[in-house]
């Protein structure tokens, strides 16, 4: 049995974008280089149309694995907690929550994080996704709690100051 697939519907939405985009511009782009390729010849040392099919598996590849998770994916919508928003708001999926973390040589610093599908993860933007370790630690905590979390250094406690969706 395959884990849920959960995402927003923003990256649902990037998903069904990637996707028809190589679907719609990039497949037959590279189709009509490979075939101008092969109407050249010696394909054995055609470069055009070696990188041209390398790069057609590659596109079919990535269509077939969109194609996966989107079918499976479960798009979870967290529009109804914005309006019952309250200041003991709970975690869950897609909520994007700040949190207090001391440290006892760097002190306190505040860190916001999303969290997301993992389809969706993006480290850079704060994007985690649902089944991390920190993600699972936060789910159905509320402003206010303080959550341990294991790290590989150790268990680290962090506070909730604030949860948005």
């Amino acid at each position: 049995m395959e884990e849920k697939n959960y995402i927003t519907p923003d990256g649902h939405e990037r998903l069904k974008t990637e996707l028809l985009h190589l679907l719609n511009q990039a497949r037959p782009e590279i189709v009509q280089i490979v075939h101008w390729a092969a109407s050249n010849g010696d394909r054995s040392e055609n470069g055009d149309y070696i990188y041209g099919k390398k790069r057609l598996r590659e596109i079919d590849r990535r269509i077939r694995f969109l194609n996966q998770r989107l079918e499976f994916a479960l798009v979870v919508d967290n529009a109804a907690r914005k309006a019952g928003e309250t200041d003991d708001a709970q975690v869950f999926f897609g909520a994007t929550v700040t949190y207090l973390e001391s440290d006892p040589k760097q002190g306190s610093q505040e860190i916001t994080i999303k969290i997301v599908g993992v389809d969706e993860v993006n480290l850079e933007q704060g994007h985690v996704s649902w089944v991390s370790p920190i993600a699972k630690a936060l789910i159905k905590a509320r402003v206010g709690d303080e959550v341990v979390i294991q790290t590989p250094t150790g268990p680290r406690t962090i506070e909730i100051i604030a949860v948005n969706y």
